[in-house]
């Protein structure tokens, strides 16, 4: 995996650390006047990618990458939108006031983006949600140094550890004789594992729902291509049995309990194996080694926590001399 070289900086004495707020509505930063992945419209919002928890309907000045924009277009797509976009390229500083502001690449999805600010010499950088897993179906993370971390928490657990994606989906190799139904969230997951579907199952068909295909094809407008995938075919799935089809959850709910297939819901949390015919642990945020391995890379002197649990992380880097808060 590529990586940017760390930059390496003295922190400025006597700096309170305090830029960005915690608030109702999400991280607020008021020298800039802008929002962090909003979780309601505001007017100037910093949209680190495009999944619906972070990507909110209507905000005015919305600041993102090129994917991220088409694909918040396509999801949220409203009559009479004021919605305003402003693309950013990754690696490109652009200034909000007084704050600098350069996206780096998260690994996330398509488009997903870690945000560098920079405020009177202390660099603060959002993860947004991230992983370092390989994944041909996005861009690869880029580490930066900041003074200031904070991120996401959802798998901060020391018994969080994410299996090889490309070791997994080998399992679906093994289920011959009937037709296999994969539940995937259709931005993001379903893309990665048509892909790894196609790259390490070649002798199935992979069938991909409706409600996905035109996130698909906004990855191939990007230059991601997911391979030789088919729409869903009724007649080929009634009279085959060698099918993956890929649906979004709401049609993944519906046949996860028909013995006709197997099924399999791709994601890193264990209560969606309850009534699966195998585990299909593929995640597409990091575990707990790969946050290890963020704070070493990122090389902070505090850490802020959002997006789920940081009492484990706050824990390990307290013993390590290094202050983390929580902020959600």
């Amino acid at each position: 995996m590529k990586t940017a070289q760390l930059s390496i900086f003295d922190t400025p004495s006597g700096v309170d650390y305090n830029l960005i707020k915690s608030t109702p509505i999400g991280l607020y930063c008021s020298v800039g006047d802008f929002f962090i992945d909003p979780k309601k419209s505001v007017k100037n919002a910093l949209v680190s990618h495009a999944h619906s928890d972070h990507a909110v309907k209507n905000n005015k000045n919305i600041y993102c990458t090129a994917p991220t924009k088409d694909l918040m277009q396509f999801r949220n797509s409203t009559k009479n939108s004021l919605e305003q976009f402003y693309v950013m390229e990754y690696g490109k500083t652009f200034e909000l006031q007084d704050v600098k502001i350069t996206f780096y690449p998260a690994g996330h999805i398509l488009g997903s983006a870690m945000i560098l600010m920079e405020h009177d010499g202390v660099k603060y950088l959002y993860t947004g949600d991230f992983k370092l897993q390989a994944d041909n179906s996005c861009e690869a993370i880029v580490f930066i140094g900041a003074d200031v971390l904070i991120t996401e928490t959802t798998f901060a657990n020391p018994r969080h550890v994410h299996p090889d994606a490309d070791q997994e989906i080998l399992k679906l190799n093994d289920l011959k004789d009937k037709n296999t139904i994969i539940g995937t969230y259709a931005l993001g997951k379903a893309q990665r594992v048509t892909q790894l579907a196609l790259k390490h199952c070649p002798e199935k068909i992979v069938m991909v729902h409706s409600a996905i295909i035109p996130l698909h094809h906004i990855y191939k407008k990007f230059n991601y291509d997911l391979g030789n995938w088919l729409p869903y075919s009724r007649d080929l799935f009634k009279t085959s049995t060698n099918c993956i089809y890929i649906v979004p959850p709401y049609i993944y709910n519906q046949y996860k309990d028909n013995s006709k297939y197997y099924s399999a819901f791709a994601t890193g949390w264990d209560w969606f194996y309850k009534h699966n015919s195998i585990r299909l642990h593929i995640s597409d945020h990091a575990d707990w080694n790969d946050l290890q391995i963020l704070v070493d890379k990122v090389a902070p002197k505090k850490i802020l926590t959002v997006h789920g649990d940081g009492r484990h992380l706050q824990y390990h880097y307290s013993m390590l001399g290094i202050d983390v808060g929580i902020l959600g």
